[in-house]
């Protein structure tokens, strides 16, 4: 399992004495301003529709489902990714390989929207960013996304919240919904960027810092330069990251040379050590193990795999 790819904490299954039924049997735990959905497939099936109220958020536990959203093609829906649906809008599931002894698990969670409202406006008013026309925004089409593990964290926390009995549980389930809408615009504006989408995030700062990071990663990259060339101190510009993207600078120059990484070892015929020189790593023995961290794989059985596909 790559490194980019969280699966959140794994609900216990309901006993099959208690299933109402074999396809989407659904647990709801309801909140004041949410709804967790717990949702069980335990039989192939096509075409099942699903609608929600208010949008919904939802993670992928276990199995495999096709999803077909919006007019776009249908797509692979894997343990550890999440998409975010409008409220009202339809979505059409099949479940090619569940069965009893492989059954599906999603969460949905179904969040108020004056609650989404009121979080935006928060953070918009307390924390602005530096764009002039940048706010904070759930972007509707990057709607499927991998989890970190900041966002699987988050999304433990909100199942837990739900299940428990404590008295302050509307309280805390809030606080963790903030997080949550956070974690998730953070985790689509790092998609925006890394896979340079044409909608990407307006934020003229970060734009200008990505652009040198990403002529650069060849070079040893010095964050102190890199600052100063975007006219911010060092401290400003980890803010920045941390906040837009919710990863250090260091760490997005790491996943910037490992997206590169991959792109060489498509070339059957490239030595290791000059992916490694051509990536920015003076190291190539560390480039093996940060490779290996991230992707699951070192790059040797990347490129291997890469070129018998």
């Amino acid at each position: 399992m790559a490194k980019n790819k969280t699966i959140p904490s794994l609900p216990a299954l309901t006993h099959q004495n208690s299933l109402k039924t074999l396809v989407e049997n659904r647990t709801i735990y309801n909140l004041e301003n949410c709804e967790l959905n717990l949702f069980e497939t335990y039989e192939r099936s096509i075409q099942v529709p699903l609608k929600f109220n208010d949008l919904v958020v939802t993670s992928m536990l276990r199995g495999k489902k096709v999803m077909h959203l919006f007019e776009d093609p249908a797509f692979d829906y894997l343990p550890g990714e999440s998409v975010i649906i409008p409220a009202n809008e339809i979505m059409l599931i099949d479940f090619p390989e569940a069965a009893i002894e492989k059954p599906t698990q999603c969460l949905a969670l179904a969040i108020d929207n004056d609650k989404i409202s009121n979080t935006l406006d928060l953070l918009n008013e307390k924390y602005p960013k530096e764009g002039k026309s940048d706010f904070w925004k759930l972007d509707d089409q990057n709607y499927f996304f991998y989890n970190n593990e900041d966002l699987a964290q988050t999304i433990n926390k909100i199942i837990g919240i739900c299940q428990s009995k404590d008295l302050t549980k509307d309280a805390l389930a809030d606080l963790a919904l903030q997080e949550l809408l956070i974690r998730i615009i953070q985790t689509q504006t790092l998609k925006q960027v890394v896979e340079k989408q044409p909608h990407t995030n307006s934020n003229t700062y970060l734009s200008t810092i990505v652009n040198l990071i990403q002529g650069n990663l060849s070079e040893k990259i010095n964050l102190k330069t890199i600052a100063l060339n975007a006219g911010m101190s060092t401290a400003s510009l980890y803010r920045l990251f941390k906040r837009e993207l919710g990863i250090s600078p260091v760490e997005y120059i790491i996943l910037e040379r490992i997206k590169l990484a991959k792109k060489l070892l498509k070339d059957q015929s490239i030595y290791i050590k000059n992916v490694s020189f051509e990536t920015g790593f003076e190291d190539c023995n560390y480039f093996i193990r940060t490779f290996k961290y991230y992707e699951g794989i070192t790059p040797k059985q990347y490129q291997q795999l890469n070129n018998k596909n």
